[in-house]
């Protein structure tokens, strides 16, 4: 059977496919990441608070069941901070290789703690939500309302002995709206999907805040503490809960 595959470096339509490569999963992406960041008008506020080199875990709130934090964030590190993150992200991204190798050209990276603690060995900033799809797949009548939060992300911190960069994202809870949260209880059993009521995005206005960075004062062994990881990730979830609160107090009708 002939393979249609293009081989390296042969030209399709005048382009080497590595070129073609470079702008499907380079290019392209960074140029609609600006232009959703111009159709939402967003702001960013605090980028100095992210580390420019060194392990760090950025820990945002997931809102918005499309995911367009995860891209968002990433980018604006990209460009306000200087670094490329790893982007830890929910596991049906990876379950067909149509989807996982754009997912990994743009540096997301299957949500495992195995996966998330390697990064962070090997010096690089990584993006977790806590909250998990629980989160993002939250319905709209709760939006902002944070969800428990997942303890990993804690005992990576620990384990790494690296900084928390704790980020709110408001905006995404307007941009697509979510009726309710279906769960799986026969197939795919303890996953999660929306149910939306709009595919297309509105153009909802956009705010991403980076709080001061939280240098945890504890020893790696501390991972295997239960009460302590429990009660960091509960203190951070309410630290979070509060900025967030405070940021839709002063926006009023800034955001719509």
């Amino acid at each position: 059977m002939k393979n249609f595959l293009p081989k390296p470096n042969e030209k399709i339509f005048g382009l080497k496919s590595l070129d073609r490569d470079t702008l499907i999963y380079r290019v392209l992406p960074r140029f609609l990441l600006e232009i959703l960041r111009k159709y939402f008008r967003l702001e960013v506020e605090g980028a100095e608070n992210i580390p420019r080199r060194g392990a760090v875990i950025i820990a945002p709130n997931h809102s918005g069941y499309s995911g367009f934090d995860a891209f968002l964030l990433g980018h604006v590190i990209q460009e306000e901070a200087k670094r490329v993150p790893r982007v830890l992200t929910h596991h049906f991204w990876f379950l067909t290789e149509t989807t996982a190798i754009p997912a990994q050209k743009m540096g997301f990276t299957e949500a495992t703690y195995e996966n998330g603690l390697n990064a962070l060995k090997k010096g690089n900033a990584i993006v977790l939500f806590p909250e998990g799809e629980q989160g993002n797949f939250k319905p709209t009548t709760e939006r902002y309302q944070l969800q428990e939060f997942k303890r990993g992300f804690i005992r990576m911190a620990l384990e790494a002995q690296c900084p928390i960069v704790p980020a709110i994202v408001l905006g995404a809870e307007e941009t697509h709206i979510n009726l309710k949260k279906l769960k799986f209880t026969k197939f795919l059993k303890g996953s999660v999907i929306p149910l939306p009521l709009n595919i297309l995005p509105l153009p909802a206005k956009w705010r991403i805040r980076f709080l001061e960075p939280i240098q945890l004062p504890y020893k790696a062994s501390s991972v295997n503490d239960a009460d302590l990881v429990h009660e960091i990730a509960q203190d951070i979830q309410e630290k979070m809960q509060i900025a967030i609160e405070e940021e839709i107090s002063k926006r009023g009708n800034a955001f719509l």
